[in-house]
């Protein structure tokens, strides 16, 4: 067997895992930029769902973390990362 029968299964072996990893980093990719227009359209006052199941009502933003308030219980204010947000309710 000479050296280019080699080069072209190389290749087509090649072509195959792009093949098959391209749609896996293109929804990667789009889940990704959806998660980070979620956040940032998040405004005071929406319902969020943390990423445990709670349910909070955001009560200030910065540019990391948000403070959330839980419950009917006016004092149970927390203050979670962005990235603890699954979810946002408008």
């Amino acid at each position: 067997m000479n050296m280019s029968y080699y080069v072209t299964l190389i290749v087509i072996f090649v072509v195959f895992y792009l093949i098959l990893t391209y749609p896996k980093v293109l929804k990667e990719k789009k889940a990704k930029e959806a998660r980070k227009q979620m956040l940032k359209s998040m405004e005071i006052g929406d319902v969020v769902v943390t990423t445990c199941g709670f349910y909070g009502i955001v009560i200030d933003i910065t540019e990391e973390d948000v403070i959330l308030e839980f419950g009917s219980n006016k004092n149970c204010r927390i203050p979670m990362s962005k990235d603890a947000i699954a979810k946002v309710e408008k």
